[in-house]
């Protein structure tokens, strides 16, 4: 396969969960790093270092365990990325040959619920971030974050890259700082570096939490690596991205163990990154804040970005959709009202709740991630008949049973070892004190059982019918596309 080395298409992007043709590939593979740093070093992130600390865990612990949850999550969500340059397809389209035509429905439902969970968050935070600083109320503000990540969102794929390099820049200017203040300044509880203070439900339930959250993004990935060109290799693919999220993710989770333990049970997020930074300096903590407020808007564009790409495949389950720059701004629009008004009524209860969120976002795609990895890279090896993916009667199949079967397998065998904090706690999890090791079952029975499901399959003969289609493809692709 080769590559073209004309020109990246300007302006407004079109393309959406349609095929990047192989003249539009552009980018440098470095590019996913500053990516995937900067999507996971905003001040959202901080939420997800805490439930150690306020279940009781001390802080030496709750470190280990949010490396230890990046390290493992980052890898597969990682491993998702290197299949954008090789498909040339955004991330859940690529599920129609694991779960079927109208069987992908499944998951892309559960994708849609995060990306608008994950925006109510993000722009309340926002919200008032830029209350605290410049104030004019949270609510304003929470509606002008949501417009401008939706014109971000609009501009499309490269503006979204060239976004999250200068905000990394900038970030390791202003945060640094911040860190070196926090590590100077602040003051911890007696205990807090005790080796002897280990405890397995909250090591395990900060563990999981954080897990969750980086295999969370499994479902963008390949959307922001689709237009490279497909003679990257998998290994620096994965590299770029894993380190990305995984340094961005480490950084500001363990900034929010650091702060729970300073503030104890008066830690709130806002204020305490205020009187934080003030520490620095007299007004440090409101440019954290202004910055941090920044951060917000790049990753809720990211989300209206996929939510829009998700929305898209959904409808075109049902009626076959041209990719056009209207469709893009009519489910983007759609994606923006419904995030506004879920931030608008949200209340308390759901910030204090979004660890349990994040849980159950672990939950719904742990099963997923184990499918679509087994498929790509044991059963299929990355051979699929692209074209085949957008026809509804095409090889894939309208209900591909060994996908959601082994989805609803895997799920059904994690249910007895979840814990929710005081939604749910399984029987199994009961018997292990609470502790929440889910994701350690969910995996190996979903893939596994994928691979023995699957084991009829002619991937030879998919091979030779995507090698007869590859010139097509790139044709249509061309046509598809709007002057």
């Amino acid at each position: 396969m080769t590559t073209s080395a004309e020109p990246r298409v300007s302006g407004l992007e079109i393309r959406s969960i349609d095929y990047v043709p192989l003249d539009e590939r552009h980018g440098k593979l470095w590019h996913l790093g500053p990516l995937w740093f900067m999507s996971n070093a905003q001040i959202a992130t901080l939420a997800v270092g805490l439930i150690s600390i306020t279940e009781g865990g001390n802080l030496l612990w709750s470190l280990l365990a949010i490396v230890a949850g990046t390290v493992i999550g980052t890898f597969f969500m990682a491993f998702h990325s290197a299949q954008g340059p090789q498909l040339g397809l955004p991330q859940m389209i690529q599920s129609r040959p694991q779960f079927g035509y109208v069987g992908a429905l499944l998951v892309w439902l559960f994708a849609y619920v995060q990306y608008a969970g994950f925006n109510v968050f993000n722009t309340i935070l926002a919200g008032q971030a830029l209350h605290t600083t410049i104030h004019g109320g949270v609510k304003l503000w929470v509606a002008v974050v949501a417009a401008v990540a939706l014109v971000v969102a609009l501009v499309g794929y490269d503006v979204i890259h060239k976004a999250e390099r200068v905000l990394t820049y900038t970030f390791l200017v202003v945060f640094g700082i911040f860190t070196v203040g926090i590590l100077v300044n602040l003051h911890y509880p007696p205990g807090s570096f005790d080796l002897g203070g280990f405890r397995w439900t909250p090591f395990l339930a900060q563990f999981g939490v954080v897990a969750g959250y980086q295999i969370s993004w499994a479902i963008y990935v390949s959307d922001y690596s689709r237009y490279l060109p497909p003679d990257v290799t998998v290994r620096k693919t994965f590299y770029w991205t894993y380190f990305g999220s995984a340094l961005g993710g480490i950084w500001l989770m363990v900034l929010g163990t650091l702060l729970a333990a300073w503030a104890g049970k008066g830690f709130d997020t806002i204020p305490s990154i205020d009187a934080a930074g003030d520490t620095v300096f007299r007004g440090f903590g409101a440019v954290v804040l202004l910055f941090a407020a920044l951060g917000l808007v790049s990753v809720t564009a990211l989300n209206m970005y996929g939510g829009s790409l998700t929305l898209i495949s959904a409808i075109d389950s049902f009626r076959r959709v041209r990719p056009t720059l209207a469709v893009r701004l009519v489910t983007l629009g759609l994606t923006a009202a419904l995030s506004l008004v879920g931030a608008l009524a949200a209340t308390s209860h759901f910030l204090r709740n979004f660890n349990d969120f994040l849980l159950l976002v672990l939950y719904l795609f742990i099963p997923w991630t184990a499918v679509n990895l087994m498929d790509y890279y044991v059963v299929r090896r990355g051979h699929y008949a692209i074209a085949e993916i957008f026809n509804p009667h095409g090889i894939y199949g309208r209900w591909g049973w060994q996908g959601i079967t082994s989805y609803l397998v895997g799920f059904a065998a994690m249910v007895p070892f979840f814990s929710v904090g005081t939604l749910f706690v399984g029987p199994a999890a009961k018997t292990l004190g609470g502790a929440d090791i889910s994701l350690f079952i969910g995996l190996p029975v979903s893939a596994l059982l994928y691979w023995w499901l699957t084991r009829s399959i002619d991937v030879a003969a998919e091979q030779r019918l995507a090698e007869a289609e590859a010139v097509e493809l790139d044709r249509a692709a061309h046509q598809h596309r709007e002057p």
